[in-house]
């Protein structure tokens, strides 16, 4: 039990702490990046519920339904819900990186509990290919939410409303598209493959860009 637990809490941890690192200026405080992580975990056992509600009812059929709609939905958008009522107006969200902290911390809460409970029914031989599936994906669709709701908070203009809307809607379509290769497509690693690349390389190039927004936002600051 414990060796399943310590793999579950692994990949979030350390997928956690890179990003955290990251933050070339004024690191998060660590309680409220764990209140958000504790958020995220909490988040799983209703959305896990509702999901169970909607397979067992058959309230959506079909592949795309559940892919986009019963998981996808369902899931980023409370993680997205989290996000902006419990940290977007909190005073130590103060950096356009920040926001990229606090979305990976909610969504790899989500990620470690689902991560735990799917390693204790189906074995710690799964861990590693849900290490480098699930958990990095959410780790990346929180990425993607988190620098929108950055860009968004301190945006100098009238725009702010369309970052937040991007912030959810780019993170729901690229978990759909990774739920819909998985329960769609037969050979679905040939094409999982790329796609997580990808999810990589549009990540990474999101934190170099919340790095630029943020190194602006000091010099501005310096400059007054």
């Amino acid at each position: 039990m414990l060796v399943i637990i310590s793999a579950g809490i692994a990949p979030g941890l350390a997928l956690l702490s890179y990003f955290y690192l990251k933050d070339q200026y004024e690191q998060e405080p660590i309680l409220l990046v764990f209140k958000s992580f504790m958020y995220g975990a909490i988040l799983t056992f209703p959305i896990m519920f509702i999901q169970h509600v909607l397979i067992t009812e058959n309230v959506l059929q079909g592949k795309i339904g559940s892919a986009f709609i019963s998981t996808s939905l369902l899931e980023e958008f409370f993680k997205w819900f989290i996000l902006y009522f419990a940290v977007y107006m909190h005073g130590d969200f103060n950096e356009p990186y920040d926001g990229i902290v606090y979305g990976v911390s909610v969504s790899l809460g989500f990620a470690t509990v689902e991560n735990i409970l799917s390693l204790l029914g189906n074995g710690i031989e799964v861990a590693i290919g849900r290490a480098l599936l699930p958990v990095s994906s959410h780790a990346l669709f929180g990425v993607v939410m988190g620098y929108y709701l950055g860009k968004g908070k301190f945006s100098s203009d009238k725009k702010y409303i369309k970052w937040l809307f991007l912030s959810f809607f780019i993170s729901f379509l690229l978990h759909g598209i990774y739920d819909f290769i998985l329960i769609s497509v037969k050979n679905w690693i040939y094409c999982m493959v790329p796609f997580m690349l990808f999810l990589w390389w549009y990540g990474l190039r999101k934190v170099k860009h919340a790095h630029i927004l943020t190194e602006k936002l000091h010099r501005k600051a310096l400059e007054k």
